[in-house]
């Protein structure tokens, strides 16, 4: 089943919701498809496209400096998060 390109963005903005409110702390792929409850293969899928728009990091290395191996962890970019602040404030 295809999922419409507008659709496919309110789902990115509903993760973009989710980012920002957990921001500056990242989260992993899977705690995003939790909270948006979708599949967590679409999510990442999701994720990649707005890494490419630079609008989420993906952050591949845990806290000492080590690689994940299969795993990563998102937040919201920098740019991205002083919009939201901006428009939050009104």
């Amino acid at each position: 089943m295809r999922i419409s390109d507008a659709k496919r963005e309110k789902i990115s903005e509903q993760i973009l919701a989710f980012l920002y409110s957990s921001f500056p702390k990242p989260v992993f792929t899977s705690k995003v498809a939790h909270e948006i409850a979708r599949d967590e293969e679409f999510v990442k899928s999701l994720l990649a496209s707005l890494k490419n728009k630079k609008m989420v990091a993906e952050i591949k290395k845990n806290q000492e400096g080590k690689d994940y191996l299969r795993r990563s962890r998102w937040k919201l970019g920098d740019e991205i998060f002083r919009a939201y602040k901006g428009y939050q404030k009104g």
